[in-house]
């Protein structure tokens, strides 16, 4: 009993030591593990609450003091996602050395577990992420980087902290195409403490870039002409609630969750002094309606807000009556056209939170472990008829874009 617990805990600490490498983009977020299952094991759906930070707004040229409410909100992580890699061994595979048992089985396992959740973790994030740089058909780096830059200027105005925890997943297509243009500004022998972690590549532009294919490929709808046509939900508009949803004039048939837009004359704003940026406010689509009659409701983030502590954009007129009829403009250069959607972003701009499954089939058969933020389960039981060990290695996870403005699309 000691030998297989012993063998199974060996798997379990070198599928860890393998995610924790092969996670070139997990390894890059905010990691938490919910220590609250760890008696008795999380439940899929099982929620986690995260506070967001509070917002003010300044009281000018006036020793009147004008009290703000302390408005604490929250955002809910659900922990509803439990992926898991199946083994199969026989007698004569378990007399391996562990070396051969992991090169053979484990490393392949372990990365096609952390590839798929790594993959559907980034494309679910990206789609929240309204801001977008770079020129629709144009290889980032074909003929400058100046994206790269707009990139970074979008975290800055957005207030992403400069600690050194910036990051960029890019593809190697187009990382090739950058590489000609920064090769004097990227040093990888400098950094070699860094290379532990696959697909680091250097740093530069204030952020660490790292090659992955698995950032997300988006492609436009079928009809890019749109406008705002929802006179109710803007008579309804509040500071506090915002505007979320909008009734769109169009002529297509898809509104693509993760599509970027902006609407003429609602332009960003400094998220502190509210002072008017001099581009305009960017959206992304997180849920449609039914489209019909050229009519489709579009639900976005963030909510549009033109006044209060929680404001994040600028309207001349002041009257958010005045967006009815706008223009509203796609992200791109053409209907139904596909552009590969890269990512910079700050550490903090989302959470991965893991948390343990329970312990099933007694302490000899099953055996759990966290590291560094990832916690793992490794279940095994026989098969007397085959002669054969079953083994599952299992993650229970969930995540959410906690800060969507400390992060930008790089979009080729």
């Amino acid at each position: 009993m000691s030998n297989t617990l012993s063998v199974i805990d060996m798997v379990l600490r070198e599928s860890l030591r393998v995610a924790h490498e092969k996670a070139t983009f997990l390894g890059t977020i905010n990691r938490s593990y919910d220590d609250s299952f760890a008696k008795s094991g999380a439940k899929v759906g099982a929620s986690l609450r995260v506070r967001n930070p509070n917002q003010y707004s300044r009281t000018q040229g006036s020793r009147v003091m004008d009290v703000q409410d302390i408005v604490e909100s929250t955002q809910t992580v659900t922990v509803a996602i439990q992926d898991h890699v199946d083994i199969r061994l026989n007698s004569a595979e378990l007399e391996l050395n562990f070396d051969d048992l992991s090169e053979r089985v484990i490393v392949p396992a372990v990365s096609a577990l952390i590839s798929g959740i790594e993959s559907d973790v980034l494309v679910g994030l990206t789609k929240g992420v309204a801001n977008t740089t770079g020129a629709a058909g144009t290889v980032v780096g074909a003929s400058d980087i100046s994206a790269i830059g707009n990139a970074r200027a979008k975290l800055n105005q957005g207030l992403a902290p400069k600690d050194g925890n910036r990051y960029v997943q890019i593809d190697s297509v187009t990382m090739a195409s950058i590489a000609t243009k920064l090769n004097t500004l990227f040093h990888p022998a400098a950094q070699i403490e860094q290379s532990f972690r696959e697909g680091f590549i250097s740093r530069t532009a204030m952020a660490d870039f790292y090659e992955n294919e698995r950032t997300w490929t988006y492609t436009s709808p079928d009809d890019i002409a749109w406008a705002v046509d929802d006179t109710a939900a803007l008579s309804a508009y509040t500071d506090a609630a915002g505007v979320a949803a909008l009734n769109m004039d169009t002529g297509g048939t898809n509104f693509p969750i993760g599509t970027v837009f902006t609407i003429a004359d609602l332009y960003d704003c400094h998220p502190e002094t509210k002072q008017k940026y001099s581009h305009l406010k960017q959206f992304t689509v997180t849920a449609v309606g039914t489209i019909s009659g050229n009519q489709g409701e579009v639900t976005f983030e963030p909510a549009i807000r033109i006044g209060g502590a929680r404001q994040n954009c600028y309207l001349a007129s002041g009257a958010i009556a005045d967006l009815e009829d706008n223009v509203v403009t796609i992200w791109g250069g053409g209907a139904s056209t596909a552009y590969r959607q890269n990512l910079m972003y700050h550490k903090d701009f989302a959470t991965f939170v893991t948390a343990d499954l329970p312990l099933m089939g007694g302490a000899d058969s099953c055996v759990r472990r966290v590291q560094d933020g990832l916690a793992m389960r490794v279940w095994k039981d026989g098969d007397i008829r085959n002669d054969e060990l079953l083994m599952r290695i299992d993650m229970l996870y969930g995540y959410k874009l906690l800060r969507g403005d400390w992060a930008c699309r790089l979009s080729n």
